[in-house]
């Protein structure tokens, strides 16, 4: 009798591990969803450049319509990741979402280039979020021991973008319209929004945490300096120009005070 009842409750825990362990392959899905939005938009506009300038003109804008994604998510990932920690990542993934969808459907909607422009930031606001949360929330709900093999799919990703996002850009602005580049996201995003509300479960840890400002201001200042060298450098201005050395300096002088505002720090960004 004890041997059978014991075998039950074997059974019953095997049952509930195999359903966590489904209710957790279901959120990685819905997590992989939102890193393929992200990482699509840092490559699917390229190939929509020439039709977006043909018809919104600011031919002397192009580059920023690119640069101003990969500067808003670069220079938003050290606070998502902070603030993740403070608020819960659940509710932070949910919101990042919502800014990126918000975000395309502006992009979508742009009647000029400093619009679209300016609707980009907001859309990679939201994208460094998905990047960095996703990968966040993964550990929350792997043991140790499995996280690399479902990071691997986060990079594979990566990947899989770098030659779907050119090809897809190109299928839209052939057969639709440019604006579908960006109105794609919005079934993609709603989907990985609703899985994640619904399934997700991450342990809560109630620690109050000191959110390093100062620290994540001076990361942030640093990337985006980094990223308009790497854009604007031989091709808005020469490598030599005042405007690229005087990026480049002011990279480095901001990384040095960033090393020493760290090392003082409470709960660093980067310890």
């Amino acid at each position: 009798m004890a041997a059978h009842a014991h075998g039950m409750t074997g059974n019953v825990r095997d049952g509930q591990e195999q359903h966590v362990s489904g209710n957790v392959l279901v959120s990685i899905g819905a997590l992989l969803l939102g890193m393929l939005l992200a990482a699509l938009d840092q490559t699917i506009v390229s190939t929509a450049l020439p039709t977006i300038v043909s018809d919104l003109g600011g031919m002397e804008h192009l580059s920023w319509v690119v640069t101003a994604y990969l500067l808003a998510s670069t220079a938003a990932t050290p606070l998502w990741g902070k603030l993740g920690d403070q608020y819960g990542r659940k509710r932070l993934f949910q919101t990042a979402i919502v800014i990126f969808l918000i975000g395309s459907a502006l992009c979508g909607m742009a009647q000029d280039m400093p619009q679209l422009i300016a609707f980009r930031a907001l859309q990679g606001l939201g994208g460094g979020g998905l990047m960095v949360l996703s990968m966040a929330i993964v550990g929350d709900l792997v043991p140790p021991r499995e996280r690399g093999r479902y990071q691997g799919l986060f990079g594979a990703v990566f990947g899989a973008t770098s030659v779907l996002g050119p090809l897809l850009g190109g299928l839209f602005t052939e057969h639709l319209s440019w604006r579908w580049v960006f109105y794609v996201n919005l079934p993609v995003g709603v989907v990985a929004l609703a899985v994640i509300a619904v399934v997700l479960r991450i342990p809560r840890k109630s620690r109050k945490h000191v959110i390093d400002y100062l620290g994540t201001f001076l990361i942030a200042a640093v990337a985006t300096s980094l990223v308009l060298v790497a854009s604007l450098g031989g091709n808005t201005w020469a490598w030599g120009s005042p405007q690229i050395v005087g990026l480049a300096v002011l990279g480095v002088l901001l990384a040095v005070v960033f090393v020493g505002v760290e090392r003082r720090a409470a709960e660093p960004v980067l310890p």
